[in-house]
């Protein structure tokens, strides 16, 4: 990139004005410490930034590219002095805040899935409409690509990954392809594998847009563990966040956002029985709804920048300290992701 370069036209931050007005007001006193997990191009933190001028930021994000640019633009905007960019996945969040000395933040923000810079890049394989490697890695630095999933998960396997994250109904017929096909010789392009799907899926029984794009979703999961990630991360958000602080969440996946919605549930309701005439203080809510459900793009927005279409936002205040016992339910939590998809 060069000083000319017009970031704002190649990223758009989604929701960004609800984002900022939710993430923004845990973050005004002196000191407070904002984290974004997945800071992408940084258009949210940036705005962030913007908006909190008594905050710093640590920018998290395991694509090296992508974390140079939005150093770049960060510095461009005048914040550098505020922002501290660490090269990780959003799941070392505790491990993060440790290494420099911080017990508590002030604000978690997520902006799940793919950035800008990856569905725009055409060599990596994130998307069926150009032809390339079949890599889908967010960190080109781990082993696991797509080519070696679709090259070694048995029939079994890939058909439950097709089902579960990408909610595929041809899910099975696909998986009995590609492994009928590879003994012949190996799946190594997404063009290839666009093909593959095009064959299999029926006429009458597509869904609106490519075939495929089911199925690549369900790779880009699988390859760099999203959902894994996300169950172990919210509990860690929910460990270092001060009283005040706020967790924002911006999901792209139906697995995603029912991920976010259980793990925020736990604390907005008293864990006790129904009908217990006194409530004890360490049954307590300890969250508190800012978004009330689940954030939606209007038509404007979704006209603006169509990747937006399927954002869900939600967010969450911290009320009281956590409970001794949540402490230790969410630290096992952090390690197993034991709540993620199946609830707790």
């Amino acid at each position: 990139m060069t000083e000319t370069t017009d970031f704002n036209a190649i990223h758009q931050p989604v929701l960004l004005d609800d984002c900022v007005g939710l993430v923004a007001p845990a973050l005004d006193r002196p000191g407070a410490v904002a984290v974004d997990c997945t800071l992408g191009l940084a258009g949210h933190s940036t705005a962030f930034l913007a908006a909190a001028p008594q905050a710093r930021l640590i920018g998290i994000d395991r694509d090296a590219e992508a974390l140079s640019l939005a150093t770049e633009r960060i510095a461009r905007a005048g914040f550098a002095d505020r922002f501290t960019p660490v090269h990780a996945a959003f799941d070392a969040l505790g491990d993060v805040l440790e290494e420099r000395g911080i017990d508590a933040v002030d604000a978690v923000f997520m902006d799940l899935g793919l950035s800008s810079l990856q569905i725009d890049e055409t060599d990596r394989g994130f998307s069926y409409a150009h032809d390339a490697p079949l890599d889908m890695r967010m960190d080109p630095t781990q082993p696991l690509t797509a080519q070696d999933v679709l090259a070694t998960y048995d029939q079994r396997e890939l058909t439950r990954i097709f089902k579960e994250y990408g909610e595929e109904r041809f899910a099975r017929q696909i998986a009995a392809r590609i492994v009928r096909d590879r003994a012949d010789a190996p799946l190594t392009s997404s063009g290839q594998l666009t093909r593959l799907v095009d064959a299999v899926v029926p006429q009458a029984h597509r869904p609106a847009g490519n075939p495929a794009k089911r199925v690549f979703q369900a790779l880009r999961i699988e390859v760099n563990g999203e959902l894994d990630k996300l169950a172990r991360t919210l509990p860690q958000a929910a460990l270092h966040l001060n009283v005040g602080g706020r967790l924002v969440v911006e999901s792209y996946h139906s697995l995603e956002d029912r991920t976010v919605k259980r793990f925020m549930a736990q604390g907005l309701k008293a864990d006790v029985p129904a009908g217990l005439p006194v409530i004890p203080e360490d049954a307590m809510p300890f969250l508190r709804d800012l978004t009330h459900g689940a954030v939606k793009a209007d038509e404007a927005e979704i006209a603006r920048n169509p990747r937006s279409a399927s954002v869900r936002l939600r967010a969450a205040e911290m009320t009281r300290p956590l409970p001794d016992r949540w402490v230790r339910r969410f630290s096992e939590d952090a390690e197993s992701g034991a709540y993620g998809r199946s609830g707790r």
